[in-house]
């Protein structure tokens, strides 16, 4: 059987010291349209694993781009992405919400030449972000297309019936039921041993309850921290936001001088015991789970668990480029990292401009 250990994290932060030459040549080289096919395995191996070396990987990686519609998600797309389900009145005048959920395994692309073999709600990781009010009945029929048994496990109040912690066979189905409470962020996972692997394959979501009044309005965007071991050795060797390393450098996301910006913001990194958010020339209000409508601190950083979520509120009072990342500096070596490009009318850069601005696809 061919090595299935080359791709590791150890290799690929040492091929991103050896790719200082690349510099600006290579964000420029990343703005061509074509998307760089992944290259084919050796046998036995993982998709996307390139078992000649790992520079050819990572320079794909920095240098190339992931084609949404081939990946079946958008990264930048998933920050507003917000499932309200079907709506309707039930007797007593409850509001019910309706939501289809479906678990299915399926290869995905985490940087451009790397792919994973991962299991998925709705053929996306994370999965949908399912939003309801306080209050609201929530019912969510959830199937099973994977080969592999899974369940969906809410955060938040509800009968233990509902718990999601019974595995639902392969083409089996089953119904989740409740009434939303409390208001907050929550997230939710499958439930279904051993939880390491399935969380870390990719069986996770965020699942918000706005408060019956709400918030001030503001620019909301949904961040889901997480990584992939590509090689199944316990260590990860993608970090990203929503899935896709780079993503948010490759295109910065468009923010308007002034507006308030609120992050729903959770951690699913697996075999990391922390993960981190960084802000550049700014501080943020935390609402640690969001359960409650005054902050808890303001600061420029906050660390968090996995499972752990919080909601981050701040406003940019000048236009510019500003990084924000996580501060385990391994972790932004290896694609979590991104820019903000606040201007005046909230229009960001072409793709790839801010990025080799600011020189990020240099890396070293």
């Amino acid at each position: 059987m061919a090595d299935r250990t080359s791709l590791t994290r150890r290799a690929l932060l040492g091929g991103i010291g050896s790719l200082g030459a690349l510099g600006l040549a290579g964000c420029a080289a990343a703005a061509r349209p074509q998307v760089a096919a992944p290259p084919a395995p050796a046998s036995g191996a993982m998709p996307g694993m390139d078992h000649g070396g790992t520079t050819t990987n990572l320079g794909n990686m920095l240098q190339g781009d992931v084609d949404p519609a081939a990946n079946g998600f958008d990264p930048m797309a998933m920050l507003t992405d917000f499932d309200y389900g079907t709506v309707s009145t039930l007797p007593s005048g409850q509001t019910l919400r309706e939501y289809t959920v479906y678990a299915a395994d399926k290869v995905i692309e985490i940087a451009p030449g790397i792919s994973f073999p991962a299991w998925t709600y709705n053929g996306r990781v994370p999965g949908p972000t399912i939003r309801c009010t306080e209050g609201d009945r929530v019912r969510v029929t959830f199937t099973n297309g994977s080969t592999h048994p899974h369940s969906i496990h809410f955060h938040g109040f509800h009968a233990a019936e509902m718990d999601g912690v019974t595995p639902v066979a392969p083409g089996e189905q089953t119904v989740y039921e409740f009434d939303a409470a409390p208001f907050g962020l929550h997230v939710y996972h499958c439930h279904v041993p051993p939880f390491m692997r399935h969380i870390h394959k990719g069986l996770y979501g965020t699942f918000i309850i706005d408060p019956k009044t709400p918030r001030p309005p503001a620019r909301e965007l949904i961040m889901v921290m997480n990584a992939f071991d590509t090689n199944f050795d316990g260590a990860n060797e993608i970090y990203a936001v929503n899935s896709v390393g780079f993503h948010f450098t490759k295109h910065p996301i468009p923010l308007k001088v002034g507006e308030l910006v609120r992050i729903y913001l959770s951690n699913f990194t697996e075999f990391d015991p922390i993960n981190s958010f960084h802000l550049h020339a700014n501080l943020f209000n935390v609402y640690r789970t969001g359960t409650g409508l005054e902050p808890s601190e303001f600061t420029d950083v906050i660390t968090m668990g996995q499972a752990e979520r919080h909601i981050l509120e701040f406003t940019y009072d000048r236009p510019g480029q500003f990084m924000f990342h996580a501060h385990q500096s391994e972790f932004n070596g290896l694609g979590w990292m991104g820019i903000f490009e606040v201007t005046e009318d909230g229009v960001a850069s072409a793709p790839f401009e801010t990025a080799a601005r600011l020189g990020i696809c240099q890396l070293t």
